[in-house]
């Protein structure tokens, strides 16, 4: 059977519910060897977050910030950017937010698409409210999988709601560049819109954060490094604090990605007060999950799903309910979500056709890559060195100053950066990697494959690196390593 959009159909072997990276990784992997049949449900546009309002808009508006200071810091070069050529660019990226190319996709996959907002409604049976006001019930032979991902969470701050804040959505598709922007965050989307709107000439930025350190969620030296350049570009930093009290009188709705309304005057906790055109939310994220149909099936609505290393909802009786992506609130990053895709729709096909052993997601989560499009870039791969203490494992660290390689220096005069891994002494492999500096984020595949090959040290020692190339930071760090054992030894 040719698959279609809204098919007249109301049974498939696999229902998604949600159309996002994820979820057609997730309809693709368990129906393109199998035979079996498959459906994505979504109201929004299929291809989710990341090809429209997160990773890939976010990422085109660093890449000319990046490029404009890599010029900078190389004698005999200048460069510039046009704002209005860069947001042009960034609405090709993302398509214009139009999902015709991921429907085809799908449809030449063999995926069907129904278009509507799907709400569980018992058993592998899904509800769907359609745009023109009707409804629809399907139901799943084998497997439904939840991929209803995660919306920004704005905290309960007086005023703050009725300002109309952005949110990454509006900050990433934003129509024109505030000229004063607050920032309520310290994590990686704030640290990552702070860099590209001082860097499309926003002329006041400022970051408020509870935090001692920005990204908190690393070693320690990361949330240093990014403070240092940040600062260093104009970003005002504000740690330890949070706001109190936003008031903004002129608040109406103008669109996504358009400045709402007025002046906007923010109070810290300190009774800072902070005057901007925009301010910009992002404290976190929530799972979509309120209003998906999980009392129908006896599970609570709200919260994350815990899942099993098969990606199976912990509390769904006989296999047949699965959760990807952010919803599943085991990595919100969307490389993690389609690896979890990936293995449930595996594991549906392996019990749809009794066709052996089951995938599982545990070992890639062992390594789980991030790179933070900041300037400077942070990448990570693995435990940090609490992470791994916390665990039980017997921790040894080694660091290295990423500005001593030819490979950095070649890339700027006045590199700054810094790696550490973090090492089992029990099994001598690497459980942990992080580094930042210009142009580290190719090296995080390189920690991955150490972390979840269980690759032994002393095998690392002849993986030779490219000289002169930042990869040699690997050779300096297993040579520093060395010298500290040696030292340890003769003590």
């Amino acid at each position: 059977m040719t698959a279609t959009v809204n098919p007249d159909r109301t049974q498939w072997d696999v229902i998604v519910l949600g159309g996002a990276a994820a979820g057609e990784n997730a309809a693709q992997y368990a129906s393109q060897f199998s035979g079996l049949s498959s459906v994505l449900v979504e109201s929004d546009l299929l291809g989710g977050e990341c090809s429209y309002w997160a990773c890939m808009p976010s990422k085109a508006l660093l890449r000319p910030v990046e490029v404009v200071d890599a010029a900078c810091h190389l004698p005999g070069l200048s460069a510039g950017l046009d704002v209005d050529d860069v947001l042009a660019r960034r609405d090709r990226v993302v398509r214009h937010l139009n999902d015709t190319s991921q429907v085809n996709w799908a449809v030449s996959a063999g995926i069907d698409v129904v278009r509507g907002y799907g709400r569980l409604a018992g058993e592998r049976t899904i509800r769907v409210s359609l745009p023109n006001g009707s409804t629809r019930t399907l139901t799943a032979r084998h497997a439904v999988v939840i991929d209803t991902g995660s919306c920004p969470a704005v905290p309960d701050i007086p005023g703050l709601r009725s300002a109309l804040p952005w949110t990454s959505r509006d900050v990433t598709t934003m129509r024109e560049v505030p000229r004063r922007v607050a920032i309520l965050g310290g994590g990686v989307v704030a640290c990552e819109a702070a860099t590209w709107l001082r860097g499309l000439g926003a002329a006041e930025v400022t970051l408020v954060h509870r935090g001692e350190q920005l990204l908190g969620r690393y070693e320690p030296f990361v949330g240093a490094l990014v403070s240092e350049e940040l600062q260093e570009r104009g970003v005002q930093l504000r740690p330890r604090r949070t706001m109190a009290e936003v008031r903004r009188p002129d608040a109406h709705g103008t669109g996504r990605g358009c400045i709402h309304g007025g002046e906007a005057d923010v109070t810290l906790d300190d009774g800072t007060v902070i005057l901007a055109d925009e301010v910009v939310v992002a404290a976190g994220r929530t799972p979509n999950t309120d209003d998906i149909g999980l009392d129908t099936i006896g599970l609570a609505a709200g919260g994350y799903l815990a899942v099993d290393d098969h990606q199976c909802v912990r509390g769904a009786a006989d296999n047949w309910l699965y959760a990807i992506g952010d919803v599943c609130g085991r990595a919100l990053l969307t490389h993690m979500g389609k690896y979890q895709a990936r293995t449930a729709g595996e594991v549906i096909a392996v019990r749809a056709r009794n066709l052996g052993d089951l995938p599982s997601a545990a070992t890639g989560h062992a390594g789980t890559p991030q790179v933070v499009f900041t300037t400077p870039e942070v990448g990570s791969a693995g435990a940090t060195e609490q992470q791994a203490r916390d665990s039980g494992i017997d921790v040894e660290v080694v660091e290295y100053d990423l500005s001593a390689l030819a490979g950095t220096y070649l890339l700027r005069p006045d590199y700054r950066g810094r790696a550490k891994l973090v090492i089992d002494r029990a099994t001598d492999t690497v459980v942990g990697a992080t580094f930042v500096g210009a142009g580290i984020a190719e090296l995080v595949h390189s920690a991955t494959t150490a972390i979840v090959g269980r690759i032994p040290l002393s095998t690392l020692w002849h993986v030779v690196p490219s000289y002169p190339t930042v990869s040699e930071v690997w050779l300096r760090l297993l040579e520093t390593l060395r010298l500290q054992r040696h030292a340890e030894h003769s003590r």
